[in-house]
């Protein structure tokens, strides 16, 4: 028994004249009168009292009826969310980030604003190592990716830039060049030690520039611990995203610019160039017509 079987019996228990029922489905009197004859022979009992006057339901048929409303009320719900799943306005977007994506609100803004247009999709927010992330997105595992660039980003994978930032100096304050307020040539940091964070590029290019292998006292991974090292440590400094002169300010600890080319350092989202998902495609286009945001350091004082 199909759909279409519980649909002729609603119709003639609702009209209880054949061809009143058969006239509302669009098919012939005869027809419809075969397909009642159908069910009751497979449920093994009469479901109508038939007679030249009138048509009338059975005790079994009353029962029936309600079973088969209940069931054609949950094709139609599970149409609506087929389609619905089909139009990405509802599923689960797993979502892999990184503190820095935090600290720019590039991540807040995105689930703000697609929360708001798609309120029934649910989605799950982690934070995991920068290294992993790629993997995770290629695997399936996570969905849409914030992250800090530069990093290597396989062929399968798209990007989009958020946010322009670059990376700067964070200091102890009672530093020499902290008191100085200039901005700081990459060559002065070479007999300092450094506390890495999770992104190493802006370490390793001041390096680079100064013409010297930098001293990595820790590697503390998030970006506040590597701050409150520098607060609170014995004259150890970081090279780290600009972003965090506006959202993360530690007693103890002066950002200064790096001297020459600015170090660019990014807050992009990655995910799967072929994605299949509805849902996805649906928070992958909103992020691709964001355009990108520039955060500028702040004046020296």
């Amino acid at each position: 028994m199909d759909r279409r079987h519980l649909q002729y019996y609603v119709a003639l228990a609702e009209e209880l004249h054949f061809g009143r029922a058969a006239l509302r489905l669009g098919i012939a009197t005869p027809t419809l009168s075969v397909q009642i004859q159908e069910i009751e022979r497979r449920l093994g009992t009469p479901l109508f009292d038939r007679s030249r006057r009138e048509v009338t339901l059975t005790s079994a048929g009353a029962i029936f009826l309600a079973e088969a409303r209940n069931v054609l009320r949950q094709f139609e719900q599970a149409e609506a969310v087929g389609r619905r799943a089909g139009r990405g306005e509802i599923g689960r977007i797993e979502i892999g980030y990184v503190g820095s994506a935090v600290h720019a609100g590039a991540l807040q803004e995105q689930l703000q604003r697609f929360r708001s247009a798609s309120p029934d999709v649910v989605l799950q927010v982690g934070e995991w190592p920068m290294a992993d992330l790629p993997d995770l997105l290629l695997d399936g595992r996570i969905d849409v990716v914030f992250c800090r660039l530069p990093m290597e980003i396989p062929d399968a994978l798209g990007s989009h830039i958020l946010i322009e930032d670059q990376f700067c100096v964070a200091l102890p304050a009672s530093h020499p060049l902290a008191r100085a307020a200039l901005p700081v040539q990459p060559a002065l940091l070479a007999k300092e030690a450094f506390i890495m964070p999770e992104q190493p590029a802006g370490t390793l290019e001041v390096a680079r520039r100064g013409g010297f292998v930098p001293d990595i006292r820790s590697r503390p991974g998030h970006l506040a611990a590597v701050l409150a090292q520098v607060s609170v440590g014995d004259g150890a400094v970081a090279i780290v995203p600009s972003v965090l002169q506006r959202t993360l300010l530690l007693p103890g600890v002066v950002y200064l610019p790096i001297a020459g080319p600015v170090i660019a350092s990014t807050i992009a989202a990655l995910y799967r160039e072929q994605e299949t998902s509805p849902v996805v495609r649906r928070l992958i286009e909103q992020v691709r017509c964001t355009p990108s945001r520039r955060i500028d350091m702040l004046p020296l004082p």
